[in-house]
């Protein structure tokens, strides 16, 4: 088994929406913000080789939609999804099965590109594997998180004959997975198994270095009490489990592992994955 970090670039995101409750004279330290109180974050998705599969884990943003959708969240950045799986040797029709943790637009807008004025999937030979209670969730979204359940992202995937629902039992030997409802109904945390060692996937229930704390939950999260709880849970086993936390939105640092303090559990290493294998 091989796994590439694949970035896709950077966007911006209100840093008291990101943070929540928690006071920006604690949070700016760990993101600081620009002038319009935005602060930068990553799209950070993950390429796994797995015997004859090639999964992806999220698609980013992708550079689909209209300028006007652009400049609320100022994409920027040299890489993208596709350059970055070129990057590691791979096409898009390589690409086996693609695992989409939630259907918020920065993760999913990959997954789809407009082509000849039509859209279409981005990895036509994949499955496209989702949550089913999330996907009726996506479908008739709350006002809270319609912003960010967009038809032209969900709608092309659906129509692909594509889409499979993931089982009771996982479809992968080394790939299992949480189920979380705190930030939107059914997200899935990947949990892989990679020589001896145990990654999670973090995806947004943590998703920065900065959020390990329990308080630290975003505005975004639709229960964010319950957000705690399956944080807790999350960091107790990845102490437990000497697990490695890989971070989908952090600007700078991928992966950390963790260790219990007298403030709670907290950091112990962080930085790129490759040096915490």
């Amino acid at each position: 088994m091989n796994i590439h970090v694949i970035d896709t670039g950077f966007f911006k995101l209100d840093g008291g929406a990101m943070f929540g409750v928690v006071p920006k004279v604690l949070w700016h330290k760990h993101n600081p913000a620009d002038v319009n109180n935005l602060c930068t974050w990553a799209m950070r998705c993950l390429l796994i080789e797995d015997g004859d599969r090639l999964i992806l884990i999220d698609t980013g943003m992708g550079d689909k939609q209209s300028e006007k959708f652009f400049s609320y969240y100022e994409p920027h950045g040299e890489t993208t999804l596709l350059k970055s799986i070129k990057k590691v040797g791979f096409l898009p029709e390589d690409v086996t099965d693609v695992v989409l943790t939630h259907l918020h637009f920065d993760h999913v807008g990959g997954a789809v590109v407009r082509k000849n004025e039509k859209l279409r999937t981005t990895f036509p030979n994949a499955i496209y594997w989702s949550d089913a209670e999330h996907w009726a969730w996506a479908l008739a979204p709350n006002p809270r998180e319609k912003a960010s359940f967009l038809k032209e992202n969900i709608g092309p995937v659906q129509e692909s004959e594509q889409l499979q629902f993931l089982p009771e039992n996982s479809p992968f030997p080394n790939l299992d997975f949480i189920k979380v409802k705190g930030h939107t109904e059914q997200m899935m945390l990947p949990v892989i198994n990679y020589k001896n060692k145990i990654l999670i996937y973090a995806a947004d229930l943590i998703p920065s270095s900065a959020h390990v704390p329990l308080p630290w939950v975003m505005a975004y999260d639709v229960r964010p009490l319950l957000t705690m709880q399956e944080k807790a849970n999350v960091l107790e086993r990845a102490v437990s489990e000497n697990t490695i936390l890989i971070f989908e939105h952090d600007s700078v640092y991928e992966a950390a592992t963790l260790e219990n303090t007298e403030s709670g559990i907290r950091i112990k290493e962080k930085g790129k994955l490759r040096d915490l294998l």
